[in-house]
């Protein structure tokens, strides 16, 4: 009876050991995940991205309000010929110059700022944004001055009432982030530049004191610049004209020519000084482009411009660069490194400096040798990002509960990575019914910097997950709700057969069966 009892019981033991190995083999193989390598073409193509590229120019008063036109910013996102130019371009930002010629001494009217309402909507409507700056005069006034061609009162307004206009324009501009690609400083002096002022320190010889700024100089511009700051939500930067006014926000007065610039620790965090940019309007029209790198002294230091400043200011400005919005504009033919490689170094210098974007309409004369000159194309699709997929690892099968990893080696040959923030999503279409499912990632879009990496991410696929064959997707769409779903606000890939124009996707050109 034992022996039965024993010999039964180890007869059991084997069925259910041997049950046991089997079952553990079918799920080994049920859960394992075959992965494949997928490669990719880069593409030549010139075409339109959101936040970068060259800008279409506009201009309004507030004596004489005209609004923007949907049709016509919706025509820029087309390959289109600039008056003057040799050359076409694809546009996706406009700059919006508001000059607030009536207004130096009394409050902005409600008709003007609802007029800036419709040109955001006649923005949003276009699938385009905008770069504003507030000038209260965009004249030159010519007389007998130092400097000739423009001569005091210049016609801008005090600190005041800047500061007043400002707080006036923070509901405005808040509420329509979503088309703002930046905002540049403006309100102080000519053009809105902070040079030919009336009230912030004549930095011109038109000032006297050999154009220096004083302590109270740069404590009145600082205050400008901390009130616009403010009056713009905290994912979008603000554009200095100086490189050297921003040591002065960061640390004072009177911070030195070597203070540190922004180090990518501190990038992309929302403070004030992670979302201070650059907009150089005289890009290579001198050795140290009319004044952009300079050091325009304080109560107690004068002005220099050797070339101690100017490499210094250079190398500052080069590496803070990395991490804000750059733009701006050509405005002096008689340079000559401002022409292509290897006569000039137009291309190397809007690497090194990190250029989103650049004016179309000025100067002409020096884009025009640009296309001439044979650099033209490569200027048109580096401005900013320009993403190439070069391969991917991604898997054939992934089991319902388990994870999805994905690996992406991208490179970026454009000049800068993007400067706004975007949420990247994998986005997973089902073959049979077109259901989608989106999961986000973890990557930084803005730490895409220029130069070749790689992007390992992993997704959770829910244990409810419907069973099917999906497609796979890139997704890089706008952060604000009110345009992520809208193509034209989404990153398409320097790649070939990748880009589905419909959704604002880009295929990887993958079939991955969730089980």
């Amino acid at each position: 009876m034992n022996i039965k009892l024993t010999l039964h019981s180890l007869i059991f033991s084997i069925v259910i050991l041997t049950l046991f190995t089997s079952c553990k083999e079918e799920n080994e193989i049920l859960v394992r995940v075959e992965k494949v390598n997928v490669t990719y073409s880069e593409s030549d193509e010139d075409f339109p991205n959101p936040e970068r590229g060259f800008y279409r120019y506009s201009e309004t008063t507030a004596s004489s309000y005209s609004v923007l036109d949907a049709e016509t910013l919706k025509a820029y996102r087309l390959l289109q010929d600039i008056s003057t130019a040799n050359y076409k371009v694809y546009s996706t930002l406009v700059f919006r110059y508001y000059i607030l010629d009536n207004v130096t001494t009394t409050s902005i009217s409600e008709s003007f700022l609802n007029n800036i309402k419709k040109d955001m909507t006649a923005a949003r409507t276009a699938g385009v944004k905008l770069i504003p700056r507030f000038v209260y005069t965009a004249t030159a006034r010519a007389g007998n001055c130092p400097e000739g061609f423009i001569c005091p009162t210049y016609g801008d307004a005090a600190k005041s009432i800047v500061l007043g206009h400002i707080e006036q324009l923070k509901p405005v501009l808040t509420e329509n982030a979503d088309v703002i690609a930046c905002v540049q400083l403006g309100f102080i002096g000519t053009w809105g530049e902070n040079y030919y002022t009336d009230f912030f320190g004549d930095a011109s010889l038109n000032g006297g004191q050999e154009g220096k700024l004083t302590d109270q100089n740069w404590r009145d511009r600082i205050e400008v610049l901390k009130a616009l700051l403010a009056a713009m939500p905290a994912d979008r930067m603000v554009q200095v004209r100086y490189p050297q006014f921003k040591q002065r926000f960061s640390f004072g007065v009177n911070s030195a020519l070597s203070s540190p610039p922004l180090a990518e620790l501190m990038a992309f965090t929302a403070s004030d000084e992670s979302r201070i940019g650059f907009h150089n309007d005289c890009f290579l029209a001198s050795a140290n482009d009319f004044g952009t790198y300079e050091d325009y002294g304080n109560s107690s230091t004068p002005r220099t411009s050797d070339g101690m400043v100017l490499n210094t200011l250079r190398d500052y400005m080069k590496a803070d660069s990395r991490f804000v919005v750059v733009g701006g504009e050509t405005c002096s033919d008689d340079y000559s490194l401002n022409d292509c490689e290897p006569a000039g170094k137009a291309q190397e210098e809007l690497a090194a400096m990190h250029f989103s974007y650049l004016n179309a309409h000025y100067n002409t004369a020096v884009n025009n040798d640009w296309q001439t000159g044979g650099c033209m194309d490569n200027i048109k699709r580096n401005l900013g990002y320009r993403f190439v997929l070069q391969s991917a690892v991604l898997p054939d099968n992934v089991v319902k509960g388990t994870s999805l990893n994905i690996v992406l080696n991208v490179k970026n040959v454009g000049y800068a990575s993007p400067y706004n923030k975007r949420t990247i999503k994998l986005v997973l279409r089902n073959k049979e019914n077109g259901s989608l499912k989106s999961f986000d990632l973890a990557s930084d879009v803005r730490k895409w910097y220029s130069g070749s990496f790689k992007v390992e991410e992993s997704i959770k696929i829910p244990s409810e997950f419907a069973t099917g064959d999906y497609e796979m997707l890139l997704n890089l769409p706008d952060e604000y709700a009110s345009i992520a779903d809208r193509p034209e606000y989404s990153i398409r890939l320097a790649n070939k057969n990748v880009w589905e124009a419909s959704s604002g996707y880009n295929k990887l050109n993958h079939i991955v069966s969730i089980k």
